[in-house]
């Protein structure tokens, strides 16, 4: 399915939670955590919406490595004497300077993430924050798994849960783990109605779990994704109304 079919139906999901379920506060901030959640099993792929968010730095990574190559190269040429330190450090330099211009497509995307990851990882150290570690963990490695593997799988979807839950605890923001989970199982429930599937329990099993209804890209699969979408959204609305005319 579509990034912003996703991200559609993790809005409307996280509409769903702020109106429908008892106890939890209407938050815009909610909602558009659900939709985020929504689009996070999708780190595992290269063209998702929410790579290309994170992952911004993306087109400075290959600039780095040849930055890096060149302060490496200049250091080398001035600062160490003739000998075996020196060829070491031309021979880092070009190895650095190679390998930021064979660097393209995928390869930087995962860097760029990784980069994001360990940094918002750091950042929850340095705050004391579990969650925010926990989440840095999470976009550092998800860019590095297949795509439709681990990230979409209910371990996976505990994990999300989980690290809302910790922010709900930290933050004393509450109905965090329900808008992140929920936002998350919705992108797993919307590929299961795609003919790739989901293999919701791997590694316990490969079972496929699917409901063969949208061939993703197609012309076809493009009219039912936007109809799933008006007519959920159809059905959280009138379910609001129904609620709020009791």
């Amino acid at each position: 399915m579509r990034g912003s079919s996703h991200l559609a139906i993790g809005l409307i999901t996280g509409v769903a939670v702020a109106y429908l379920v008892p106890g939890i506060p209407v938050s815009p901030a909610g909602i558009a955590l659900a939709g985020f959640s929504s689009l996070a099993p999708d780190l595992d792929h290269p063209g998702s919406r929410l790579s290309k968010r994170l992952g911004f730095t993306q087109q400075y990574v290959r600039w780095a490595f040849v930055v890096v190559a060149a302060g490496l190269a200049l250091y080398t040429h001035f600062q160490l004497p003739p000998g075996p330190d020196r060829r070491m450090g031309f021979t880092a330099a070009l190895a650095f300077g190679l390998i930021g211009a064979a660097m393209q497509g995928d390869s930087t995307r995962k860097l760029a993430l990784l980069f994001t990851g360990l940094s918002t990882l750091v950042a929850g150290l340095y705050t004391e924050f579990v969650w925010l570690s926990m989440l840095g963990l999470f976009v550092s490695v998800a860019p590095f798994t297949s795509h439709r593997s681990w990230t979409h799988t209910i371990w996976a979807t505990a994990l999300w849960t989980y690290i809302g839950h910790l922010a709900d605890r930290s933050l004393g923001w509450h109905g965090v783990a329900l808008f992140a989970g929920s936002g998350y199982v919705s992108h797993l429930l919307a590929d299961t109605l795609t003919k790739a599937g989901v293999k919701w329990f791997m590694p316990l099993t490969d079972f496929t779990l699917k409901l063969p209804l949208i061939r993703t890209g197609s012309k076809s699969g493009n009219f039912l994704e936007v109809a799933i979408c008006l007519g959920y959204g159809a059905a959280v609305l009138a379910l609001i109304i129904g609620t709020l005319s009791l």
